[in-house]
């Protein structure tokens, strides 16, 4: 240790014992452990700037299927095998059709339904290709420019004029200096002038800076390894078309909702028990009543039982996200207001879910209970009996 390290350890471990607590982690530091062993493990060649290889990337997000992976030599704190976990839902060829993208530096355009788990994958890619996801711009309605490109701390500004102290980076120049990934969430909600000021940077990988002209900061240039992950809702209200220019600059796409019934079961349970657990409780929600959550928001969403019964879809989007969400109300009501059977509050939650968008949807909600629901009744199921008879608590 130097003596700077011994200068510093004391403050750093103070700060570190009292920085506040935090709801949620970056997935880089959620998954740290493993990040650093595919690092390690996998030594192939990786494109410039990248922390490791696009093979790697593929295996940090997809998992690798419960085989432990072992290191090529011992590294200090690092095990010698470890089983990667699976982190996204979803085909393998999409994840890795996304890698081949961000490794030859064009920009990758995510797009779907709304709850899709879209910003979660591009949180997870940009944290494997660059080891950070934090350099993210939220588009909104009244998101300028200035979030693509750059600002002025004006104060400077007023006292120096302008100068590379006095200009402040936008993530997407941050980005570029350094090489990573930037993230733009919900690119089709910035206005389409906003929008078209990544026309230029994803062509040219530079930016002009016309106040610093005849200085060496007049224009910054992308380093290697600098990319764009966008997202994109299909069905969204406020959203702004993106111009022909812009689409041709991505490659795009789709994230599908979860295909296999069992897979977003396991999905929808592990996320309700870390949410419950982070609301300070432990998960007990039966699994037949998740089960029974599951087969709702699968016919609601898809306009067809699983039986082959038809349904009216209601215009919300009955996602996974949406269904995580009622699962983790399930388990905190359980946990904190226990009285009564938890299916008992199934639909309640559902109707907070289909009321958002159309008030027509009650109706087809209700449509669903004398359909579906009550066939499953009438067939004998005991659980789908007591569905039906909570149709009341539907009015």
């Amino acid at each position: 240790m130097t003596l700077t390290d011994q200068a510093a350890g004391p403050s750093t471990t103070a700060a570190a014992a009292t920085a506040p607590p935090r709801q949620t982690l970056p997935a880089e530091e959620r998954h740290a452990a493993e990040l650093a062993f595919l690092a390690a493990q996998d030594t192939g060649p990786r494109p410039p700037g990248w922390a490791l290889t696009p093979r790697a990337v593929v295996t940090f997000v997809c998992g690798s299927s419960g085989v432990e992976l072992a290191l090529p030599k011992r590294r200090a704190g690092l095990p010698a095998k470890l089983a990667i976990a699976p982190k996204f839902v979803g085909e393998r060829a999409l994840v890795e059709r996304c890698v081949v993208t961000l490794a030859g530096e064009r920009g990758l355009l995510l797009t779907g339904e709304p709850g899709t788990a879209k910003s979660m994958l591009s949180e997870l890619l940009a944290a494997a290709v660059c080891g950070t996801s934090s350099l993210t711009v939220q588009g909104t309605a009244g998101t300028t420019e200035d979030a693509f490109r750059y600002g002025w701390n004006y104060a400077l500004l007023l006292a120096q004029g302008p100068s590379r102290q006095a200009l402040v980076d936008s993530p997407v120049l941050s980005a570029m200096r350094t090489g990573r990934v930037v993230r733009v969430e919900e690119i089709t909600r910035c206005l389409p002038e906003v929008q078209d000021a990544l026309v230029s940077i994803l062509s040219d990988r530079r930016v002009s800076v016309p106040e610093l002209t005849a200085t060496e900061d007049a224009v910054v240039s992308a380093a290697p390894g600098f990319t764009v992950i966008a997202t994109a809702n299909l069905r969204d209200r406020g959203v702004s078309e993106m111009s022909a220019a812009l689409k041709r600059r991505f490659n795009f796409e789709t994230v599908a909702p979860i295909a296999d019934a069992d897979a977003e079961a396991t999905l929808i349970r592990r996320q309700a028990v870390a949410a419950v657990q982070r609301a300070g409780a432990a998960f007990g929600v039966d699994d037949a009543v998740l089960d029974a959550l599951v087969t709702v928001f699968r016919d609601l969403r898809s306009g067809r039982s699983a039986e082959g019964w038809d349904v009216e879809r209601p215009g919300t989007v009955m996602s996974t996200a949406e269904a995580v969400q009622v699962a983790a109300s399930l388990g905190v009501a359980a946990a904190y207001l226990p009285g009564g059977d938890v299916l008992d509050l199934l639909p309640g939650h559902l109707l907070g879910v289909v009321r958002k968008d159309d008030p027509a949807d009650h109706g087809r909600l209700l449509g669903y209970w004398d359909g579906p629901v009550r066939r499953r009744a009438e067939d004998g199921s005991a659980m789908w009996r007591r569905l039906w008879d909570l149709r009341g608590s539907l009015r």
